[in-house]
């Protein structure tokens, strides 16, 4: 592990980016000094609604009007707003961003400036986001926004999460609109991905409410960096989760991530525990950073404990990209070690991903060893589970959501024009 800085202490500060100013894209570095809000809040959180006069003010009760409105957010003694969906707690005034960069202060009211501002749309393999143990080989319709409340220096999608052009370029798509895409391109499911699912709640929210209307399954993908306010409604609505634990120590969230372990396992902990919704978890192994044998045994421990040992867990390469650039890409071998590692734990579904592995992508049966879903990258090659998710040879359950005959979609990328569905 390289030298790091000390550890700033504990605290909150004024986060804002004025509206008219670009937001820098040093911002994860230079909010690192004391941009640690405490998590779960203990407040009431409280509403925006419209007021006679056409201002707004923070009221309780349920917001009408603009689905933009930003639902988690209250209003502190110096006139500032305070976002509460995320554990930073940005303290807003007037004209001023957040860490994310799509959440803003409007005229005293938190807005998501992204809400019906897609990033584009592609039809994926469900095994891409990843999750092997729901509806195997189906197409997914995914999309993201733009900006991220994490502050990741390895980050592989950042010209979408640190984007501060989206308004240039972003496709309009209303929930509505994205249920009929869904029916008109062949997917049965929507993923949330791209950028983090967290930083477009409201959007994703109110799309998997329209698409459950439809009987579409739905998908989130993030890095599990929500306060415990959020999670309730955001979960509420999703079928299945991919949740990045991107490691195991505080040291290396705070200095890589500018987020906070805690919060993370908290999220997990309830989506797992807590929820309806079919969690599977994913690891970026990032050589010398993340992966050395005692951080991997401690955090396949506490998954077992306080997981169980049939949530799956994927550990994915890291290639260099954004401000790891001098990282070189996680060797295979070192990807099969953490599973090894895994199973020893006692984890029962543990994957690889990011590099070609026909053993980590296969699907064996916890009692016998059989194999039952074989996968060649993202191709499924061989199936034999059951359609109620037994093994044929022992009748021992598999944890997830199947089919009785598993998708063929492969493993294409096919982006897709929504307008086609829109008559946009």
């Amino acid at each position: 592990m390289h030298e790091r800085e000390s550890q700033p202490s504990h605290g909150s500060t004024d986060a804002g980016q004025p509206l008219d100013q670009p937001h820098p894209d040093e911002v994860a570095a230079s909010m690192r000094g004391g941009f640690q809000p405490t998590s779960p809040f203990p407040h009431t959180y409280e509403m925006p609604s419209p007021r006679s006069d056409g201002r707004r003010e923070v009221t309780t009760g349920p917001v009408p009007g603009d689905p933009a409105i930003g639902r988690w957010q209250h209003r502190l003694e110096d006139g500032r707003v305070q976002c509460d969906l995320c554990p930073r707690g940005c303290k807003l005034r007037d004209g001023q961003r957040g860490f994310c960069f799509v959440r803003s202060n409007h005229n005293g009211v938190i807005m998501l400036d992204t809400y019906g501002r897609s990033s584009g749309f592609a039809l994926d393999p469900v095994e891409k986001k990843p999750l092997n143990h729901w509806h195997p080989g189906t197409a997914i319709l995914s999309f993201g926004t733009a900006g991220c409340n994490s502050g990741c220096r390895f980050c592989q999608n950042w010209d979408i999460s640190r984007s501060r052009i989206w308004d240039t370029y972003a496709v309009d798509a209303q929930p509505d609109d994205i249920v009929y895409a869904v029916k008109g391109c062949g997917a049965s499911s929507v993923a949330f991905t791209y950028n983090d699912s967290i930083v477009f709640a409201e959007y994703a929210i109110d799309t998997a409410h329209a698409c459950r209307d439809h009987g579409i399954g739905t998908v989130a993908v993030t890095a599990g960096y929500m306060s415990a306010c959020a999670r309730p409604e955001f979960y509420r609505y999703m079928d299945a989760a991919n949740i990045d634990l991107k490691g195991f120590t505080e040291d290396f969230y705070w200095h890589d991530t500018g987020t906070h372990l805690a919060d993370v396992l908290a999220t997990i902990d309830y989506a797992v525990n807590g929820t309806d919704t079919w969690v599977e978890l994913t690891t970026l192994l990032i050589p010398g950073h993340n992966d050395d044998d005692r951080t991997l045994h401690a955090e396949c421990a506490w998954l077992r404990e306080h997981c169980g040992r049939d949530v799956p867990l994927h550990f994915s390469a890291f290639h260099p990209d954004y401000r790891m650039r001098d990282v070189p890409p996680t060797p295979k071998e070192r990807l099969l070690h953490a599973r090894r590692i895994a199973l020893q734990e006692g984890l029962r579904y543990v994957y690889t991903g990011n590099v070609s592995d026909r053993d980590g992508g296969t699907t064996y049966c916890p009692s016998c060893g059989a194999r039952l879903i074989e996968r060649d990258w993202y191709d499924i090659t061989g199936y034999r589970l059951t359609a109620d998710g037994t093994c044929p040879d022992c009748g021992a359950i598999v944890p997830g959501v199947w089919d009785e005959h598993p998708g063929t979609f492969g493993g294409m990328h096919v982006p897709v024009d929504i307008r086609r569905y829109t008559g946009r």
